[in-house]
């Protein structure tokens, strides 16, 4: 029978993106070095300035009689010949050619546009699944975290400014809301009032709200009323706000609320996903359906897989994590020094994870699938090989026909929003639980851990209860291991049956 057996890795790194921080810190060092260079070279610009400046103030007091002397006769013929092709010599030396080379190498390995635009919508993700206004991200409170950070105005509005290009007026309105809170603060900033309010006010309007959104554009027409939007907007949003009052048999024009605009001053418009709320719940850790009752039905246990002579001396610590359907936690399964070496295999072959298309059948990446990943195959390293010996031993089923160990690597942001694992066809710090909408559970990550449950019942058929998710991973970084164990080859390991029962 079908199964997924989950490892919880690690729950402090992010992966590849740790490289960028030591490249950024060589960048620095490297900037600092050509820094220095260019103050020696301006102190020995200044110091030959400085010197001839003595010179010829005292050569163009009296000309003739300077020249006059031979010896200042000869230092002319010799400056003006040698000395000052030495000076042209230096200042067109480049010390930025050590830099410059320095920042060639690394640039390939630099995010592109489409990482930072990625990395934007990670935030928002974050924000309506936590439920985390925009003032707490820029101020930098977050649960769970350990580092201040802030965004600039700059920030906020390049945040808007993504939202914006992507249509997401919602997002739009939020951030670029911030970024006028900001300014208003008096915070220092490169952007303008008039850009932060043009985006504001027509994201607004997208939002239908159109008095708010004329009040802001009468912002934008008093700051810049040569802007080339502004009136006409103004004009066009006060003749539709006059005939829907009209169409509402109302007199005159409503006034626009004077409160900020906050996570909830608007819906969020609905997506593809038809248990959104329900899976962000779970998320924020509302809507758990772990009754007193149901705790009562849980146990822990030492494991020896019937007798396995591999578990005998050293049983798996074995707990229930849901009764039904049936999901258990192994404690220690893994060792610190086989995480390690599993993330040294895998972090070189990290990948955007990729689902298959259900009509063409070609792999391409979903937004619903925010992670990388690898697969190990079990010859590659003796880890590989006793940890898929440690799965068969623990679940009692073959590997034979399993899949390869996949490496998932969810950072900040990252996330897989509910699906199944079957097919018809045959320690994060804050965020990243694994929650079943179906049933209201939500599991979390433990470092060192595996979970392990069927996704098929019995007869052959898909358990649809245990459809689930990856919640966004708040603060950290998670690492997971899955292994998923096929029907096929389970025959007299878990013999079938005809009624759909665990």
């Amino acid at each position: 029978k079908a199964a997924l057996l989950t490892y919880f890795l690690n729950t402090t790194n992010i992966s590849q993106m740790t490289d960028l921080i030591y490249t950024e810190k060589e960048l620095v060092q490297s900037l600092k070095e050509y820094i220095k260079a260019e103050e020696s070279k301006l102190d020995a610009v200044k110091s030959w300035a400085d010197k001839l400046d003595v010179v010829t103030r005292a050569s163009t007091l009296d000309p003739e009689g300077y020249l006059a002397h031979p010896v200042n006769a000869y230092k002319l013929m010799k400056r003006l010949n040698t000395e000052w092709s030495e000076l042209e010599s230096l200042v067109l030396q480049d010390p930025s050619d050590g830099f410059i080379s320095n920042m060639t190498v690394h640039r390939q390995y630099f995010p592109d546009q489409e990482d930072e635009k990625g990395a934007a919508k990670a935030l928002m993700r974050l924000q309506d699944t936590y439920k985390l206004d925009s003032e707490s991200f820029a101020r930098g409170k977050l649960p769970g975290m350990h580092h201040n950070a802030i965004l600039t105005v700059d920030d906020c509005y390049d945040m808007g400014k993504t939202a914006y290009n992507e249509a997401d007026y919602y997002h739009a309105v939020l951030w670029m809301q911030q970024a006028l809170r900001q300014m208003d603060a008096e915070e220092e900033h490169v952007v303008s009032k008039a850009d932060v309010l043009d985006y504001l006010s027509y994201s607004v309007y997208q939002m239908g709200d159109l008095p708010r959104a004329i009040e802001l554009t009468r912002r934008l027409v008093a700051i810049d009323s040569s802007h080339q939007r502004a009136g006409g907007n103004l004009r066009y949003f006060e003749k539709l706000l006059s005939k829907q009052l009209n169409e509402l048999n109302q007199e005159g024009q409503e006034p626009a609320t004077e409160e900020p605009i906050q996570l909830g001053t608007y819906k969020r418009p609905n997506d593809y996903l038809p248990e959104r709320e329900i899976y962000e719940a779970l998320c924020r850790g509302e809507g758990v359906k772990m009754t007193t009752e149901r705790r009562s039905r849980l146990y822990c246990r030492y494991h020896d897989g019937n007798r396995n002579p591999r578990l005998l001396l050293q049983p798996m610590k074995e707990e229930d994590e849901w009764d039904s359907p049936h999901i258990v936690r192994y404690l220690n399964a893994l060792s610190d020094q086989e995480i390690e070496k599993i993330k040294e295999l895998a972090k070189p072959r990290l990948a955007r994870a990729t689902v298959r298309d259900p009509i063409t059948g070609v792999l391409t990446t979903a937004n619903y699938r925010v992670s990388k990943s690898a697969w190990l195959e079990g010859e590659e390293d003796p880890v590989i090989e006793r940890v898929n010996q440690r799965i068969e031993d623990i679940t009692g089923l073959t590997t034979q026909t399993a899949e390869l160990l996949q490496i998932a690597n969810y950072g900040v942001g990252g996330q897989y929003e509910p699906h199944f694992d079957f097919s018809r066809m045959s320690d994060v710090e804050a965020g990243g639980a694994t929650v079943f909408p179906d049933f209201g559970a939500a599991i979390y990550p433990k470092k060192g851990t595996a979970v392990f449950w069927y996704n098929l019942f019995r007869s052959g058929e898909g358990d649809y209860r245990t459809r689930h998710a990856a919640c966004p991973v708040l603060v950290g970084s998670k690492w997971v291991s899955n292994k998923w164990i096929h029907e096929r080859g389970q025959e007299f390991r878990r013999p079938c049956g005809l009624t759909e029962v665990d």
